[in-house]
């Protein structure tokens, strides 16, 4: 599961923002749509238009290689009189390519456009923009330049330039370019997101943080702001914490600077931080939502506190029958050992949202307790289909018909789908799965290779090289990297206690002395 995306999405709903959300081509109205471009290409094979229409549609539902189809198509009937049409199609071409990481054939695309109409702000500015990806810094200066000459007041322009500048080391010049940019338009929040990339640009991670919180200040419904904030916690926690607490001094009474900053903790697994900053919201009343008390269950749950958490759950089921509240419930009577409660509350979340995938792997893993192992396998490889990437699902599935069903075979196919997915980094599992198609040097290979790129760490990297080595027998390493989680403050004692399903646990080290040792050791970031 993407656990960093759905708090994002948590995050946004919570302080009541609409989220656009895009329904797939298998929408009924978007298959009538699509049945009519069918039909109008059958009557007429050149009609371009219509090909145009389909291919923003296709492109709309991150369909390239077909929008790529129809948009070529297009291009090959349109008459060259028709020069507007020919603009469109081109820059259409090229923001596909550009999709498709071939920037290469999307300035080529660009620059024919530009061809056709040099005063074209969008085409220059897109133009400049995929320039400066390929490192073309003097031809995108040139065009930003172009730009200015077009509106002297773009800010885009001065945020191009500041970019460049930083690119030719002259970071003076990029601060005056980002000042001017904020000054034509200072109420903007968006001007403060771009201003941000460009300070990160500058290796100025906490002038990025300030101007993203200066953008949620001016504008408390601005998504990419936040979205941004919480993705720069993966790669500046504390400058993003000590920003957020900045703001918080000098706003104590804004519940949501609380809430970003306890929803990037518990992000993080600084769950204790978290409760903090939530119980602070509801004791002063400063937010009122359901969903806190079901973000205080999620984080009580992981610390292993159940009872608490339990109360806090049904606090927020007493207010709102959210599919989410459902799937933490059922995870805290799972972990009290009532696994057949725990599948009723999954079937509650799953009735509200049949693909909802968080309900269907609680009621898999719910289903296991309960020696219920077919119906379990099905639920994964459901699971599986909603997200074709999660090499955990693979490697569960494989555990479960391995070590439950004496399926063998049929699980070494699961070890090798987990090694065909596409995620990249220390969240792909690679190496469990490699160890148990008997790879032992190359699954080695991966976790060190996994670590030797960990910068500004949560713990969470030390926590998959625990479970790695506790699962392949290296006790001594996995006890080592267990100290190394801890130290960063990976608190989630319900994963270092209780979580015994598939291989990614720690389940083989937790009898040993050393073990318990070192939960003691750290146990203040469980504990208040």
């Amino acid at each position: 599961m993407n656990i960093r995306n759905s708090f994002i999405a948590l995050l946004i709903s919570c302080i009541s923002l609409t989220a656009f959300s895009q329904k797939g081509l298998d929408a009924p109205m978007t298959k009538a749509v699509m049945n009519v471009y069918k039909q109008l290409l059958s009557e007429d094979p050149t009609d371009y238009e219509t090909y145009y229409r389909r291919a923003c549609e296709y492109y709309k539902h991150n369909q390239y290689a077909l929008a790529l189809d129809d948009i070529n198509n297009a291009l090959k009937y349109v008459p060259e009189n028709e020069s507007v049409m020919r603009i469109d199609f081109l820059t259409l071409r090229a923001n596909i390519y550009q999709q498709q990481d071939n920037l290469e054939e999307a300035l080529n695309d660009l620059n024919n456009a530009y061809a056709i109409n040099p005063e074209s702000y969008l085409v220059i500015y897109q133009k400049a923009n995929i320039e400066f990806q390929l490192g073309k810094y003097s031809e995108a200066k040139i065009d930003y330049q172009r730009m200015q000459r077009i509106n002297n007041r773009s800010q885009e322009s001065f945020i191009g330039l500041a970019r460049v500048a930083v690119k030719e080391n002259n970071l003076g010049l990029a601060n005056d370019y980002l000042n001017q940019a904020v000054a034509i338009a200072p109420s903007n929040s968006d001007i403060y997101v771009r201003r941000a990339s460009v300070r990160l640009l500058m290796n100025n991670p906490n002038g990025a943080v300030d101007d993203l919180i200066l953008a949620i200040s001016t504008d408390n419904t601005n998504t990419r702001a936040l979205q941004e904030l919480v993705k720069l916690g993966d790669t500046h926690y504390s400058a993003v914490m000590n920003g957020l607490s900045n703001a918080i001094s000098q706003a104590p009474k804004v519940g949501m600077f609380y809430y970003i900053r306890a929803v990037i903790a518990e992000v993080h697994y600084n769950y204790l931080a978290a409760i903090t900053d939530y119980e602070k919201i509801l004791n002063e009343n400063l937010y009122n939502y359901y969903g806190i008390y079901n973000s205080l269950a999620k984080c009580q749950f992981a610390l292993g506190k159940y009872s608490q958490a339990l109360d806090n759950v049904d606090t927020a089921l007493s207010g709102s029958t959210n599919k989410e509240y459902y799937v933490t419930k059922s995870k805290i009577k799972r972990a009290t050992n009532d696994a057949t409660i725990a599948v009723d509350f999954a079937n509650k979340a799953i009735a509200k949202d049949p693909n909802y995938n968080e309900a269907i792997i609680n009621k898999a893993y719910a289903l296991i307790d309960l020696n219920q192992y077919d119906e379990a396998t099905a639920l994964l490889g459901e699971a599986s289909l909603n997200d074709a990437n999660n090499a955990l699902l693979f490697l569960t599935r494989a555990w479960i018909l391995e070590n439950c069903m004496n399926k063998k075979s049929t699980a070494q196919v699961f070890y090798n789908r987990a090694l065909d997915v596409e995620t990249t980094g220390i969240k792909s599992l690679r190496g469990f799965a490699l160890y148990r198609l008997g790879k032992v040097a190359d699954a080695n290979s991966w976790m060190q290779e996994m670590l030797s790129n960990v910068s500004e760490s949560d713990g969470y990297e030390y926590y998959i090289a625990t479970c790695f080595y506790a699962q392949t027998g290296d006790h001594p390493k996995a006890l080592s990297y267990m100290e190394q989680s801890l130290e960063r403050g990976y608190a989630s004692y319900h994963d270092w206690v209780d979580f015994n399903i598939g291989i990614v646990n720690v389940s083989p080290i937790r009898d040993l002395p050393q073990f318990k040792e070192l939960l003691n050791q750290y146990s203040i970031i469980f504990e208040k």
